[in-house]
Formats: structure tokens, sequence, C-alpha cells
């Protein structure tokens, strides 16, 4: 299902009003917080896809990783995991204790406890986690309060989508994967501290939408424009040449005519270059909105923590379309 498909399905939705959702669908923010106590609320999330990996190993990881993000992104402490296999009867239970295996070890390096979960067949091999967090309710970090001035800051570089296609073609290099791995592999545990202490106005973390697409879910809910520096954005080796061969994911291409309105490119900009901004992440970087005063100190300190982290571009006030690419 496109991010399209997505909006009108849940446009159509007759939800009750309830005043201890404190963060619910309206603004398709990465997780639902729900308040207990004055001084405390839930924080859930789920998510689960198909194989992005051959490694069955470092596809639980991953799976792990990615659902993980979504905590982190709203400033949240993970405590809790649920996991969802999907997978055919035939398949090797070998590959499955490897699956699992490498998302509970995972979520055993972010201090999450593993409690159980559910386990289907399907045709097609699918994992994932449903993760269950803690917050402060006056310290959430939402992907709707990004502030006119506020420079945006990325943790990952982009093309896990166009390197993974370009893997199930044979044709990605070696380096290329191996650099697309280590990436989905990486917790945003650190980077999410480091904006917590730092102190910022809003956040996101890129994944199944692409870059563009979570960036108008940010604007949109947050009113504002988006100014974004192409030449200061990350992207992993090679990316650049599989476009060219004409290796891009299907989901890249849901992904540009949901958002291809709400964004104006610079005439000096090529398709191709445009291509990597819709690319669908696997367990991407977080994407923070904070006052510009502190965006260099906080890459720096990112830097210093051997952390991808680049001043992307800027918010400014609303005008015709809500991102600019230049």
């Amino acid at each position: 299902m496109g991010p399209g498909d997505l909006h009108k399905v849940l446009s159509r939705l007759n939800l009750p009003a309830d005043p201890r959702v404190l963060v619910g669908i309206s603004t398709s923010d990465d997780a639902g917080v729900y308040q207990l106590t004055a001084d405390l609320a839930l924080v859930q999330t789920v998510d689960f896809f198909t194989p992005i990996v051959d490694d069955p190993y470092a596809f639980g990881a991953i799976a792990a990783a990615n659902a993980l993000s979504d905590i982190y992104a709203m400033g949240a402490q993970p405590l809790t995991a649920l996991s969802i296999l999907c997978a055919p009867t035939s398949d090797d239970l070998g590959v499955l204790v490897e699956i699992l295996q490498g998302g509970i070890d995972k979520l055993t390096e972010a201090g999450v406890a593993l409690i159980g979960g559910h386990t289907v067949t399907d045709p097609e091999l699918k994992c994932g986690y449903a993760i269950t967090g803690t917050i402060d309710p006056t310290k959430i970090i939402t992907n709707s309060n990004a502030q006119p001035g506020d420079q945006l800051i990325l943790t990952k570089p982009l093309g896990t989508g166009i390197i993974a296609t370009a893997q199930k073609g044979d044709v990605a290099s070696p380096a290329s994967i191996s650099a697309a791995k280590e990436t989905m592999l990486a917790l945003n545990s650190e980077a999410a501290v480091q904006m917590c202490r730092i102190g910022v106005n809003s956040c996101t973390d890129i994944t199944g939408f692409g870059l563009l697409g979570h960036l108008y879910e940010m604007a949109s809910a947050s009113k504002v424009g988006v100014e974004l520096s192409y030449c200061q954005i990350p992207l992993l080796p090679q990316v650049g040449e599989y476009i060219a061969d004409g290796l891009i994911p299907g989901g890249l291409k849901r992904n540009r005519e949901y958002i291809s309105e709400h964004v104006q490119f610079a005439s000096s900009r090529s398709e191709a270059d445009h291509a990597v901004l819709f690319d669908p992440q696997t367990s991407g970087g977080l994407l923070i909105s904070l006052p510009s005063d502190r965006a260099k100190k906080l890459v720096d300190i990112l830097c210093s923590k051997k952390i991808t982290a680049a001043i992307i571009g800027r918010v400014v006030e609303l005008r015709d379309r809500y991102i600019t690419v230049r």
C-alpha cells in the first residue's frame, strides 16, 4: 500500500476522541502516545516487512532496529517488544531461528526485553516488532512542531531501497551492500539521546515514505515550508549509478506519485537527482528540526560519536509548496 492509499484509508476512519491519546494518527507521527499519569505515558509502534538483505540474522536485527527507531524519534525510551513473524511452512526452521535471534540480539543491545509475539503461515517471509516505550508527557518530541528559522539535520545516508533493488538484480557491489547493511543495523538510540539533551523542536525517522514523504508529513503537520540543499544530503555509495541504470524500487515510484505535487525542484537538478529523495528507507536516520543556534553543536556531537549527521536544509514560512529542493 502506497502513502496516498494509506492516508485515504485513515481519513475515512471514525475514531472516538480520547483525552488520554496525546499523539494519535492525525499527524502521521512515528508512534502513538497514551497518557497513564501526570508524568508517565506509553509510546507504542509496530512495523514489519519482507527481507531487505540475504542474511537471515541481519534481517532480524534490521527489523528490530527499524521498529525501535519510531520510539527514538519521539524522544522516548523503548522497554519491551513483541515479535511478528510470517513464514511459509516449508521454510527451514534454522533460518527462522536466525531471524529471531538477530532481532533478540539487537533488542538486547537497545536494552529492550522481548516478551512474546505472534507467528502465522504466509507464502512470503516477513518479520517485525511491536515496541512499547515510556516518556514524560511534557517531553514528547513530535513531527508537528518544526518552527520557521529551524535547521534540519539528517543522521543517516539515503539509498537503502535503491541498493536493495540493485542487490536483487545481482548488480550491487559488495561495498554498497556492506554500507547499506551497516547503516540499517545501526540504532538511532545515541542520536536520540543527544537530541533530547540539546533540545529540539521536532523529529521524525526516515523509513518507507522516503526523505521527502516524511519531510512532507513534518511540514504539513507543522504548517511550515522547508528548503533542502541537495548537495548537503548524505548518500550511500553508488546510489547515483544504480538510479542511472534504472534500478528503481516500486516504493520509490509510489512515493514520487504521492508527494511530487508538494515539492518544487530547482531546474538545475535532474530526474536522477530527485529519485533518491523519494527512495523508501529501511531503518533510516532521524530527521531533526531544531533552532539554528544549536544545529552545528548537535552535528559536532553526533560526528564525534561516529554518527553520520549533516545539516540538509532549513524551515521557512509556508509558501506555494511545502518543500523546495535547491
